[in-house]
C-alpha cells in the first residue's frame, strides 16, 4: 500500500468513486461523510494525505484544516465547489497544500494526489541521536520520551536537525517557522531555543543538541 488517504465527502457517490480511485491506485482509502468525526481521526490514525471537501455538514472544512494544522503538518487538499478566489487563498493560507474545484476527473485528483506526496516528501519520521520526529502528527520523542512540543518548536527542531552543523541565523529560522512573514521581534528565537533545550533537558540534562554560535545564530549538533 502506498499509504493512508482519508477522504472527508459528503456526496456519497462521489466519495465512493474517490474511495474506489484511491484503492485502485494503491492506497489504503477511508471514507468521512461529516466533518464532524474528522479531526479526532486524524489523531488517531495519522492519514497519509486528506482529501477535504470545503462544505461539509457538521463542520466547516476550513474550520478542519484550521484545526489538524495545530497539530499535525499531514498534506491537506481541499475540495471545492466554490471557485471563489478568496476561498481558494483561504483554504491555502490556513495550511492547505492544495485545492482541487468540482467538478473534476478522479483521474486527475489521483494525479494530484501524487503530486502534493512528492511535493511534501513521504517520509514522515526523521531519526536523529535519539530524536523521532513523527512530521504527521508534528510529536517529538527523545528516547522514547515525548517533548511535548509545540508546532512552533517542532518546526523549528525539524528544520534544525535536517542539516546537523548547519549554522542557521535567526531571520533564516523565523523565515522558517512563520512563513507568513508576521512581524516578530528576531528574539522570538532566542525563546523558542531556550524552551526547546529545556524540553530536552528534562529528558536528559547532560545532552546538548542545539549550540549558539556567537553573532551568527545557531545549529544541531551532537559533539
Amino acid at each position: 500500500m502506498n499509504g493512508k488517504i482519508l477522504i472527508v465527502e459528503d456526496e456519497e457517490k462521489l466519495s465512493a468513486l474517490l474511495f474506489e480511485y484511491m484503492e485502485k491506485n494503491g492506497f489504503e482509502a477511508h471514507c468521512l461523510n461529516s466533518g464532524l468525526p474528522a479531526v479526532a481521526w486524524v489523531r488517531e490514525h495519522a492519514p497519509r494525505l486528506i482529501l477535504l471537501d470545503l462544505m461539509l455538514p457538521g463542520s466547516d472544512g476550513l474550520e478542519i484544516c484550521k484545526d489538524i494544522r495545530t497539530f499535525s503538518n499531514v498534506p491537506i487538499i481541499m475540495v471545492t465547489a466554490r471557485i471563489e478566489e478568496i476561498d481558494r487563498l483561504l483554504g491555502l493560507e490556513l495550511g492547505a497544500d492544495d485545492y482541487i474545484c468540482k467538478p473534476f476527473s478522479p483521474r486527475e485528483v489521483v494525479a494530484r494526489v501524487k503530486s502534493v506526496l512528492r511535493r511534501t516528501g513521504t517520509d514522515q519520521t526523521i531519526q536523529a541521536e535519539g530524536l523521532s520526529l513523527d512530521k504527521s502528527r508534528y510529536r517529538a520523542t527523545l528516547t522514547g520520551h515525548d517533548l511535548d512540543l509545540t508546532a512552533v518548536e517542532f518546526k523549528l527542531l525539524q528544520f534544525l536537525v535536517a542539516s546537523p552543523g548547519r549554522i542557521y541565523g535567526r531571520q533564516q529560522l523565523m523565515d522558517q517557522i512563520y512563513p507568513d512573514q508576521r512581524t516578530v521581534s528576531d528574539r522570538t528565537i532566542d525563546s523558542h531555543i531556550k524552551k526547546l533545550r529545556k524540553k530536552i533537558a528534562t529528558v536528559d540534562s547532560d545532552l546538548e543538541l542545539i549550540h549558539s554560535v556567537y553573532g551568527v545564530g545557531y545549529k544541531f549538533e551532537v559533539l
